[in-house]
């Protein structure tokens, strides 16, 4: 029993079923208080006091399906997000299975963690999945806890559970400042060995730093050659809805896509001319073996975009708004000059300190001769 004193009267306080209860007795003397508190407590077994019947909990299996229709209908302008959570849950539904939702502790949830941490990733050869020694990425995971988390927070917001077990799980150290950036040199032997296609998408993305798959969504709508701009029309914030103005050799691929176009899309599915392809990693894989250059992703060219772009020297705000990025701080994590750019620039500081030093010293001078 927890019995407190407010003002003149008693209130009590105590957890059932897995709900916290908080009331005044009205009462000043603290053993009645008691009495009452007890009798509230056998009204709520009994369901006497109005307390609506407590929804059956689902096992997790169940809850994921109503939380996945749930995502689908919660992110239509965003189908990408969906699929990003359909995905991790995958994983989660192979280790909780038919747990009862409301038995799952943060112990199970840092369980899941390692045990995923410690995975190989697999390929698939002749039908079966085969490990390789390439573990999964720390983001892999972290996406699956974030999936998980989102689930339980749906679960209280229907009053299914009343504890998000994730929320006391730290997530995987991740190491996302990405360094890489191509070369010249590098680009020229890439693209000699990229399919046309890829050429193609290689070049958009180096030439104007869109994202992969806007440039993948690309439709003739969104290209004003005339002007010779493109407009970016959505994008998972409102920072990346954008109209960019397209170099000459952005212009030249775009013109040579668009003319006697049939399909909705610059860069269409091979399977389903209706869609846009979903990606083209093989392809890009591929190029990179064969042009023996050092491992790179596709998304790194436009880590390079922005790097020659800073180096060029575009301020952070504009390159920000380049990038599609609500925030100046998201275009540090992208723009890397290299270590001879930075090497350079501060031999150039010394040269402009050093001149200042003479300039000063000899106004100084000429004003006291």
């Amino acid at each position: 029993m927890a019995t407190f004193k407010r003002g003149d009267v008693y209130w009590y306080e105590f957890v059932y079923d897995g709900r916290r209860y908080r009331k005044s007795a009205n009462v000043k003397n603290q053993r009645v208080a008691g009495d009452i508190e007890r009798a509230f407590r056998t009204a709520l077994a009994k369901g006497d006091v109005g307390i609506t019947e407590r929804k059956p909990v689902p096992t997790f299996n169940e809850a994921m399906t109503d939380f996945l229709k749930w995502s689908e209908q919660e992110h239509v302008e965003h189908p990408s997000t969906h699929r990003r959570i359909k995905v991790s849950s995958i994983a989660l539904l192979n280790h909780f299975g038919s747990s009862p939702l409301d038995k799952i502790t943060p112990e199970d949830v840092e369980r899941f963690k390692a045990d995923r941490a410690a995975e190989r990733k697999t390929v698939r050869s002749k039908g079966k999945r085969i490990p390789i020694k390439k573990g999964l990425r720390p983001a892999t995971v972290n996406r699956e806890l974030a999936c998980m988390k989102q689930l339980f927070f749906y679960a209280i917001k229907l009053e299914l559970v009343v504890k998000n077990p994730v929320s006391r799980v730290k997530p995987l150290a991740e190491n996302n400042q990405q360094t890489r950036v191509l070369t010249h040199v590098e680009q020229k032997n890439y693209m000699d060995k990229a399919t046309p296609i890829l050429r193609d998408i290689a070049t958009l993305i180096l030439e104007t730093g869109m994202r992969p798959e806007e440039v993948y969504n690309l439709q003739p709508a969104s290209v004003d050659l005339v002007r010779g701009t493109l407009q970016v029309p959505k994008g998972k914030t409102p920072s990346a809805r954008r109209l960019l103005k397209l170099t000459k050799a952005a212009k030249e691929v775009l013109e040579r896509r668009m003319k006697g176009l049939e399909t909705p899309f610059l860069f269409p599915c091979e399977k389903d001319s209706k869609r846009a392809i979903p990606k083209i990693n093989n392809a890009h894989d591929r190029a990179v073996k064969d042009s023996g250059i050092a491992p790179v992703r596709l998304y790194d060219l436009r880590h390079t975009w922005a790097t020659r772009a800073a180096m060029f020297g575009i301020d952070l705000v504009t390159l920000a708004a380049m990038l599609g990025h609500s925030r100046i701080q998201m275009v540090l994590r992208y723009a890397h000059p290299t270590q001879e750019h930075q090497t350079q620039a501060m031999e150039g500081l010394e040269k402009f300190n050093a001149l200042q030093q003479i300039q000063e010293f000899e106004k100084q001078k000429s004003m006291t001769q």
